[in-house]
C-alpha cells in the first residue's frame, strides 16, 4: 500500500473516458430519530472544488477526486453538526493539494492529510469548548484521494474503508480506533467475537470529543481498472458480514435506473439491523469493454 513499493499497478489511461463512477447513500436506521452521519464527494483541480451528486461518473483526466464518510457524536443534534463540519472543511485545502501533485511532490500527501485532519479537530475542539451545547461532539472521518493510479486515504475513528481488487477478496485498508478493533488486527479476535464485544464501539479517537492528541492513518492503496473501493459508517458492518458486503459488492447488478450498489448495501444492513445511521459509499473503475469479453 505504499506508492514507492515495487508492486505499482499498470497506469490508468487518463483519456479512457469515464475512469469512475460512484454512489452514495445514508440511512437514519430503523431506531434513530436524527442522522448524524455525512457524506462527501468531490472533484477538484488547481483553482475549483465542485461538489458531486449521490451518484455519477466521470474522468480523471483532468481533476482529482475525493470521497469521504463522517460519523458525528454528542448530545442534541451537535453529533450531526460535527459530522457536517468534517465533510465541509475538506475544501479548504484542495485546490493547493491538486497543485503540489500536479508539480510531483508526492511527499506532499501525506503532509496535507495530516493537515487537514488537524485542521478539523482543532475546528470542533473549538466549538466544544466555546458552546455547551456542543460540549464533547466529535466524529469519525474516513477521506479517499483518487488519482490515477492510487488512492491515497486518511483516518480518524472506526467508519471504515476497504479494498476490492478486480480478482477478489476484499480488504481492510483502514484501522479501527479502537480497543476491539486492536485485538482484531493482532488475531486475539476474528470477526465473530469483534462484532459481539461489549468494547467494540468505544473510540480511542477521534476528530473533537476533548481528544487533545490525534494520530490518523494515513496511507496509500495502488487500483487498476476493475477495482472498487467502500468507504462506510459502522453503522453498515454492525448489519452486515464482510463476506456479504463483498459479495454485494461484486454481484449486484449495474442496471441503469435500478438500485445502486450504495442502495443495496444500506437496505440490507438496515433491514438486519438498522440500530445505528448507516452510510455507504462505492467507487468503482470500470474494466475496458476488451477486458470484459471472455
Amino acid at each position: 500500500m505504499n506508492p514507492e513499493g515495487p508492486h505499482a499497478p499498470a497506469p490508468l489511461r487518463p483519456d479512457s473516458g469515464h475512469d469512475l463512477r460512484w454512489s452514495g447513500i445514508t440511512n437514519v436506521g430503523r431506531f434513530r430519530s436524527n442522522n448524524e452521519d455525512s457524506f462527501l464527494a468531490l472533484k477538484f483541480d488547481g483553482h475549483d472544488v465542485t461538489y458531486l451528486g449521490k451518484t455519477g461518473q466521470a474522468s480523471l483526466a483532468q481533476a482529482d477526486f475525493v470521497f469521504a464518510v463522517s460519523d458525528g457524536m454528542g448530545g442534541a443534534m451537535s453529533g450531526e453538526f460535527a459530522s457536517r463540519i468534517a465533510v465541509d472543511r475538506i475544501t479548504r485545502l484542495l485546490p493547493r493539494s491538486f497543485r503540489l501533485s500536479a508539480a510531483g511532490i508526492a511527499s506532499g500527501f501525506d503532509d496535507i492529510l495530516s493537515e487537514l485532519f488537524s485542521v478539523i479537530h482543532s475546528d470542533m475542539l473549538h466549538f466544544g469548548f466555546s458552546y455547551a451545547e456542543c460540549a464533547g461532539m466529535g466524529a469519525t472521518l474516513t477521506l479517499c484521494w483518487i488519482r490515477p493510479d492510487w488512492m491515497y486515504f486518511g483516518h480518524l475513528g472506526d467508519s471504515r474503508a476497504y479494498y476490492l481488487p478486480r480478482d477478489g477478496g476484499m480488504t481492510q485498508v483502514t484501522n479501527d480506533h479502537t480497543h476491539v478493533g486492536w485485538l482484531r488486527r493482532k488475531g486475539k479476535l476474528n470477526e465473530r467475537e469483534a462484532r459481539s464485544h461489549p468494547g467494540r464501539n468505544a473510540l480511542q479517537q477521534s476528530l473533537g470529543a476533548g481528544n487533545q492528541f490525534i494520530e490518523p492513518h494515513i496511507g496509500a492503496v495502488g487500483y487498476q481498472h476493475g477495482d472498487r473501493f467502500l468507504i462506510c459508517s459502522d453503522g453498515l458492518v454492525d448489519g452486515l458480514w464482510d463476506r456479504r458486503i463483498e459479495e454485494i459488492i461484486r454481484t449486484h447488478p449495474s442496471a441503469p435506473g435500478g438500485p445502486t450498489i450504495a442502495q443495496a448495501l444500506i437496505e440490507e444492513s438496515v433491514r438486519e439491523s438498522g440500530r445505528d445511521n448507516t452510510t455507504a459509499l462505492v467507487i468503482e473503475f470500470p474494466a475496458p469493454k476488451a477486458d470484459c469479453a471472455p
